[in-house]
């Protein structure tokens, strides 16, 4: 794309966000886009509309995604009919600079590489306090290592981020919340010396450095998990387009490619496959069969579409509550990460529902925007995500709890093992989630079964 923008073949509208996906005799026939800067609204009409808007993992309010990376695209599509796949399967990674309070606008990752070297580890006795360097070796609990011989500090993502989670839950949580787990790197520069671990991790190591003001060639990380990638998204063909004839989704935006784990570096994988190798070639099959003609029910569409975003962001300014949507989103990530994160119970799932259904509620009467619509206003911007977020966390929250089994990142405390591992439920559950709007009642629930022709899933374990 930006080799024919190059060349002036297209345009790009920077500062522009899709507020709406307009749908014309069942087919995708552009979007609705307000100007971040002017906040003017406008229509685009197109052959074919490319979503490419990447996860929503921002609905836990802090994360390892940009501020500004929100669901509203996807939303949006969903609510115009577009199936929606394994909301539920979020991805929680298990290196992260820890939170430290509710200042903080998202997380940064650390690189999962410092688990190659780095050892987790806590105090053995709950409520232990000293500094890591007063704590003898005795008195350490290398719990990765002693879970899980084999694999150690390199077990997937999802397990080593709820072990992190239960040792604080346990009380043996360091820092100053007792929310992280030590990366300790002392073995590493004994047996391969400063330079090499440098010539390895020196940039991750300065960029925590200047985050937490604690060198780790001296003292060991703390790390906690946090919210990172969403498996789930806008379901799609083979082709990449979604039930809506016109619709292709892209990236992380879809569902298509990570099942309920995503493994590292495969969205960049699957970035590349779906943008060089699949769309360019699928977008001109469907051109080649669906030349749309300019008609009078798609104008329609585009002047209906317009209208109600109009509506939308002038009811957002003309409500007269007394909260900034920044609290509401506080609310939801709270909500969403209790209930609805590494450790989900169907009692948890339904207070998640409840209380979620309730913060909509609250925030349609309570919500306050100040500022203009025809203007810069990020306070009308966050508002109008937030909304879509709090709808998305519900519908999560609703797949978590139907989804009765554990399986990669979805683990629920009822479908565990006697090692604490995922119980997954094959015959019920070997299926695509798949979710259709239906606006005012509960939306539908549809299952796309899953084949395996060349291997059969088997029951992991690490220990």
């Amino acid at each position: 794309m930006m080799k024919q923008y190059g060349k002036g073949a297209l345009h790009i509208h920077t500062r522009k966000e899709m507020v709406d996906l307009v749908v014309a005799d069942g087919h995708a026939r552009g979007i609705v886009a307000r100007d971040l800067i002017s906040g003017e609204i406008t229509s685009h009409e197109a052959d074919v509309v490319v979503l490419a808007t990447g996860g929503y993992s921002n609905v836990y309010y802090l994360s390892t995604n940009a501020m500004t990376s929100n669901c509203s695209a996807i939303w949006r599509a969903y609510r115009k009919g577009a199936w929606l796949a394994n909301p539920s399967f979020a991805q929680i990674h298990p290196t992260c600079v820890p939170r430290t309070g509710r200042h903080q606008s998202k997380l940064t990752l650390m690189s999962e590489s410092l688990r190659n070297d780095g050892r987790v580890w806590v105090p053995d006795q709950a409520g232990d306090k000293r500094p890591p360097e007063q704590i003898p070796e005795a008195e350490r609990d290398y719990y990765l290592e002693r879970i899980y011989p084999s694999f150690g500090n390199l077990v997937p993502r999802d397990v080593a981020s709820r072990n992190a989670k239960a040792q604080c839950d346990a009380g043996k949580g360091v820092g100053g919340n007792g929310q992280a787990v030590y990366l300790d790197f002392r073995e590493a520069l004994e047996r391969l010396g400063h330079q090499v671990v440098e010539e390895k991790y020196g940039n991750i190591f300065d960029m925590y450095r200047q985050i937490t003001d604690e060198n780790p060639y001296e003292t060991p990380m703390k790390i906690y998990p946090a919210a990172h990638y969403t498996m789930g998204g806008l379901w799609v063909d083979y082709d990449l387009m979604s039930n809506i004839p016109g619709l292709f989704v892209l990236g992380e935006a879809n569902f298509s490619d990570h099942g309920a784990n995503r493994l590292g570096a495969s969205a960049l994988m699957q970035g590349l496959a779906d943008g060089y190798f699949i769309a360019p070639y699928t977008i001109q099959n469907y051109l080649v069969e669906h030349h749309h003609d300019q008609f009078s029910s798609a104008q329609t569409s585009f002047r209906d579409d317009t209208q109600a975003a109009e509506h939308r962001y002038q009811s957002f300014i003309s409500n007269r509550g007394e909260n900034l949507s920044e609290q509401f989103h506080h609310q939801l990530g709270s909500v969403m990460w209790n209930h609805v994160g590494m450790e989900r119970s169907a009692p948890g799932l339904r207070q998640a529902i409840a209380d979620l259904q309730q913060l909509a509620t609250d925030f349609q009467g309570q919500v306050r925007v100040p500022g203009r619509t025809n203007d810069l206003n990020e306070q009308l911007e966050k508002a109008a995500r937030i909304e879509d977020f709090i709808a998305l966390g519900e519908l999560m929250a609703r797949d978590a709890l139907n989804r009765e089994e554990s399986c990669g990142a979805h683990f629920r405390v009822e479908y565990q093992t006697e090692e604490h591992e995922a119980r997954r439920n094959d015959e019920q559950f070997a299926c695509v989630s798949v979710w259709q709007n239906q606006e005012a009642t509960v939306p539908l629930n549809l299952q796309e079964p899953l084949v395996f022709r060349a291997v059969t899933p088997q029951t992991r374990s690490y220990t």
